[in-house]
């Protein structure tokens, strides 16, 4: 599961080349299986970390999956810009449901 962990691995942070060809879903999988990031600060500076890291994420893996870490990616820099850092419910909802499409792709 995606979430927790920062707001559950993705990724190693890794520097996006425009053309760069992008992954395959099995290895996109195995790509976020192995990730490591982990944010640090307060919470609005780990929220920023993640929306980064996220975007970072989804300019890499394949399509399929790179979709709903967007998502994610958008929602965490909602959460970065409020006054605390914290997820809402809504906001928590929505990763939840984002992460949930990531694993039909990666079983």
């Amino acid at each position: 599961m995606l979430l927790p962990a920062v707001v559950l691995a993705t990724g190693l942070l890794l520097t996006g080349c425009a053309g760069t060809p992008k992954m395959s879903v099995p290895e996109s999988c195995a790509f976020l299986n192995q990730d490591t990031f982990v944010p640090t600060g307060n919470q609005q500076q780990k929220a920023d970390q993640i929306a980064k890291h996220y975007q970072e994420v989804a300019d890499k893996v394949a399509p399929e999956v790179a979709a709903p870490i967007q998502k994610m990616a958008e929602v965490m820099k909602q959460v970065a810009g409020t006054s605390l850092g914290a997820t809402s419910a809504e906001q928590t909802k929505q990763l939840t449901e984002e992460n949930n499409k990531i694993g039909q792709y990666c079983k």
